[in-house]
């Protein structure tokens, strides 16, 4: 069976890749089919590509972001559509990160992509059963279009690596400054921890970031450093350095429904990684691979963090407990295997 996966997806973006590599790991052929070009142009584009593999592919994916995609898809070709919508886009931009008024003309654009995308869609993937429950309830679409496929990341590129000898306790947390990452609960729990010399590294950027470094010259943090956003290669060196890694803290309802990709990559690294404990967390994990924390609660985070340095055999445990978890159920071997079965449906 023959895959095109179609679309004006970042074949660099982490979802994309694992996705594509595990389908190549399983034997799949992908033929990729992409234009990023701005505004009507990009459709223009994939018309004239597709037009010339419209009869050497048995079904089409649809790669994240592709809410616009995927009505242009259904309008040229009658094949399979999987689409993998990963998140929504009304969910995100008006209750995650807040950046859209609910009532507004906006706002109910993005809905329509949402649910027309999903509507014409064969099937629709995302990560989580829980965002699963949430897409087929705000949009009215059968449950049983729906599958879920874990984000995982890239091992080709995240893998276990020697720590280098330092003194100094390393916390770590990459991500964008979103409500959803709950940054001003690490900073607050930044706080607790000083007196226990323990040191924060927070990387990336976004809407929030000069709030969170206002918050942190509020609190006259001495042990936490910003750096932006770099490069995979650059963020691996780093969690190699780390001591424990951190996931998602927010008091979002989106932090209720995700596992975010942060939280494999510092497994496939073979790092202790503390995150919010959520109904989505708990669909993959449990106690015994990552430490779970009450979301929105930097005493509760703190605390974690302060146990684990105090505890080097249970920080041990967690981070090989938590690599297998990774390996057996979120590589990209795995999620492109379970992809390919999915696909198979179509036979």
């Amino acid at each position: 069976m023959r895959i095109l996966y179609f679309g004006s997806y970042d074949p660099n973006y982490a979802r994309n890749r694992v996705l594509i590599d595990g389908l190549r790991q399983n034997d799949v052929e992908v033929i990729e089919c992409r234009d990023d070009s701005p505004g009507f142009s990009k459709f223009v584009k994939l018309y004239r590509k597709h037009k010339e593999l419209k009869n050497k592919y048995d079904v089409m994916v649809v790669g994240f972001l592709g809410q616009q995609i995927v009505p242009f898809a259904r309008f040229i070709t009658r094949k399979p559509i999987i689409f993998d919508a990963f998140l929504s886009l009304y969910d995100s931009n008006v209750f995650d990160r807040k950046t859209v008024k609910r009532r507004s003309i906006r706002a109910f654009y993005y809905w329509i992509l949402d649910w027309l995308s999903m509507r014409l869609a064969d099937i629709v993937l995302f990560d989580t059963d829980q965002h699963i429950k949430y897409a087929s309830k705000e949009f009215g679409i059968n449950i049983n279009k729906f599958r879920r496929i874990w984000i995982g990341a890239s091992d080709n590129v995240f893998y276990p690596m020697p720590k280098s000898n330092s003194e100094e306790f390393l916390v770590i947390f990459h991500g964008a400054f979103i409500p959803l990452q709950g940054i001003e609960y690490i900073l607050k729990a930044a706080k607790i921890c000083e007196k226990d010399g323990i040191h924060f590294l927070i990387i990336g950027d976004g809407q929030e970031k000069k709030k969170m470094i206002r918050l942190s010259d509020k609190l006259g943090l001495k042990n936490v450093e910003f750096v932006g956003f770099m490069s995979q290669e650059w963020i691996r060196e780093k969690i190699a350095r780390a001591d424990v890694c951190l996931g998602i803290f927010g008091d979002t309802q989106k932090t209720q429904r995700v596992i975010p990709n942060k939280v494999y990559e510092c497994l496939a690294m073979q790092k202790p990684v503390i995150t919010a404990d959520t109904p989505a967390a708990r669909e993959l994990f449990d106690e015994n691979d990552i430490m779970l924390v009450k979301a929105a609660n930097q005493e509760s985070l703190a605390a974690a963090i302060i146990r684990l340095k105090k505890n080097p055999e249970l920080m041990s445990k967690i981070a090989v407990n938590g690599f297998n978890k990774f390996k057996n159920k979120a590589s990209p071997r795995v999620l492109g295997g379970e992809l390919k079965d999915i696909i198979s449906e179509f036979k």
